[in-house]
């Protein structure tokens, strides 16, 4: 794949005498959404962290907008992160704060935009999730579908170009999970932002992806097409396909 605004290079860390991933290598290409599936505990979050530089590998590369993010100073691995936006998968909205100032906090923490300004741009990103009339309530106040939308709110209000979703579906059923799928659709055609999406909603999920990487015993098996996934060769993701998609299953039918 060409473009890669992100790579993990023969990326290896371990817990104690655990080795959770075992030379993962991985490229996230521009404008495209890239699904990171496999069983529980195999370590799909642990990707996501170590783009992120929340982490650290015991050896190996990450390498996001063509620099190596462990080696570089911790105020260009900030800038970085500005292009960064995160829908962690239980939203992580601060109970404490209205849902106005859940999504303005990026805006207020991290840029010198006037308020009026970012008043303007949390209505905006608001809307966009369809949940516009809601700046004074709580989280609480909100169902889980709502809550989920106002965290991708949150991590869109800075027109990030690389939005990392964590079980974005976590805890919803089938028609909340499609909302969440119909806004994602939406947001990226109009923001254009490269996706990479941990998810176990296997096969829905391949509806929204580009490329699908399974992670299974430390490693990556393969980056390929929805399609090519399905048909792979691959032991272990002909094994992963079989048990978890069922009869055979392509990008253009519906949710």
């Amino acid at each position: 794949m060409n473009n890669a605004v992100a790579q993990l290079v023969d990326i290896r860390k371990s817990y104690g005498s655990q080795e959770v991933l075992k030379g993962v290598n991985l490229s996230v290409t521009e404008g495209k959404t890239t699904v990171i599936v496999g069983g529980s505990g195999q370590g799909k979050s642990q990707i996501i962290k170590h783009i992120l530089g929340l982490i650290q590998p015991d050896s190996g590369q990450v390498i996001v907008f063509g620099k190596d993010i462990n080696k570089i100073r911790k105020r260009e691995l900030r800038e970085i992160r500005n292009n960064f936006g995160v829908l962690f998968q239980n939203a992580a909205l601060f109970d404490s704060m209205t849902v106005y100032d859940n999504v303005a906090l990026p805006l207020r923490e991290r840029t010198r935009t006037p308020e009026k300004e970012i008043e303007n741009i949390v209505n905006e990103k608001l809307e966009m999730m369809d949940v516009a009339g809601t700046n004074e309530k709580y989280p609480a106040q909100l169902s889980g579908g709502m809550r989920k939308r106002v965290g991708l709110a949150r991590a869109l209000v800075l027109n990030p170009k690389i939005v990392f979703f964590d079980e974005p579906t976590t805890g919803l059923d089938i028609a909340k999970s499609n909302e969440i799928y119909r806004v994602f659709f939406r947001t990226q055609s109009i923001l254009k932002y490269t996706a990479v999406i941990v998810s176990h909603d296997v096969p829905r999920i391949f509806k929204l992806a580009d490329y699908v990487a399974l992670l299974h015993n430390g490693i990556v098996e393969g980056c390929l097409t929805p399609e090519e996934f399905q048909l792979s060769e691959n032991p272990e993701i002909k094994k992963f396909a079989e048990t978890t998609m069922g009869a055979p299953y392509t990008s253009e039918e519906e949710v």
